[in-house]
């Protein structure tokens, strides 16, 4: 069977960090072509892979989509959804990159289309491979907490300069925010865990000097089994507090820091690295009831999980790596949180 045929739509951090090393790692795939207008990113994309012809328009990409077989789509989020159509109406299955879309409806009207194309359409939730939620999830499923009572899940960092000229004006309707850029990732791993919710409250907040779209979130879920999740998001954290969190009926598990995999990808770090993945023992969690805590070992992450599994779904008719009808769940409580507060 031939390769898996990709054009890359994006070279900013989502292109370079988290869908052409792992295209490029798995034999499978052919990384083909890369979409960039930036010339200091159409260089590094050169030298980076230079076996990939690299364009500087999604038009001229899709003009030659008969020798392509997939669009991976890591542009900024007010460009998914038209993209995302126009390669489905080129034939070409499609990954998009989180959030999926900026407005359900579009996002509904996406999935008919690629139906009706009989083309793959998915959603890169990354981190549903981060070792640490793997970690929870085994936690979870084996029954190691007894029943759960609260999920707290946390994503906060410190970073007062926006690097990204269009997020520092960008709306809701543009995908702009704290809720747009991290909620979809606390939001599904909360859905994936515990299944369908309501939004409880939401507050959103701009804490950088000259406003801006909100850059503090904090979004409280009332799943239909009885689990509640608190979910934080905040850009301006001296000090953040721990990735997650949870309380259940036997033992509380807490763990602290980030995943590695997205630092040492910029560190060099190449996906087939032995290493790769691995968190260091003293980051590890912690369960039990204190003060008589154990160490739990985090599972090694692995983002190119999804794109064993897309190949899967490409090759054989598997199953996809993310439904985009569990996106769409996510992104309606983030517009529902939006609607809540004003925003």
């Amino acid at each position: 069977m031939h390769k898996i045929r990709a054009a890359l739509f994006g070279f900013g951090l989502g292109g370079r960090v988290f869908h052409a090393p792992f295209l490029a790692a798995d034999p499978r795939f052919e990384l083909k072509v890369i979409v960039t207008s930036d010339p200091g990113r159409a260089t590094a994309a050169r030298q980076a892979y230079p076996g990939a012809a690299v364009v500087s328009s999604a038009e001229e990409a899709l003009a030659a989509a008969t020798d392509l077989d997939l669009a991976v789509i890591s542009t900024p989020p007010a460009t998914h959804a038209p993209l995302a159509g126009a390669a489905l109406e080129a034939s070409l299955h499609v990954v998009v990159d989180k959030p999926f879309v900026v407005d359900s409806a579009e996002g509904a009207r996406l999935v008919d289309l690629a139906a009706s194309r009989s083309r793959v359409l998915t959603v890169f939730q990354n981190r549903r491979w981060d070792g640490d939620f793997l970690t929870v999830e085994r936690l979870v499923r084996d029954g190691a907490l007894g029943r759960v009572r609260r999920f707290e899940s946390r994503m906060e960092f410190f970073k007062p300069e926006v690097a990204k000229p269009w997020k520092k004006s960008a709306g809701p309707d543009q995908g702009g925010g704290i809720l747009y850029d991290l909620g979809p990732h606390l939001i599904d791993q909360a859905l994936r865990l515990f299944g369908p919710a309501t939004l409880e409250h939401a507050e959103l907040a701009t804490a950088r000097s000259g406003g801006g779209p909100d850059d503090d979130a904090f979004v409280v879920l009332r799943h239909d089994q009885g689990v509640t999740s608190h979910l934080a998001m905040n850009f301006l954290a001296p000090q953040a507090g721990p990735r997650f969190r949870l309380t259940g009926t036997d033992a509380s598990y807490t763990k602290w820091g980030v995943d590695p995999q997205e630092a040492s990808i910029e560190a060099g770090m190449l996906p087939g690295d032995p290493r790769y993945g691995h968190e260091p023992e003293e980051l590890w969690g912690r369960l039990g009831h204190d003060p008589s805590t154990e160490p739990v070992e985090t599972a090694r992450g692995d983002y190119g999980g999804f794109y064993r599994q897309l190949a899967g779904a490409l090759r054989s008719g598997g199953t996809v790596p993310v439904d985009p009808e569990d996106s769409l769940a996510g992104l309606r409580l983030i517009e529902q949180a939006h609607r809540l507060v004003g925003g």
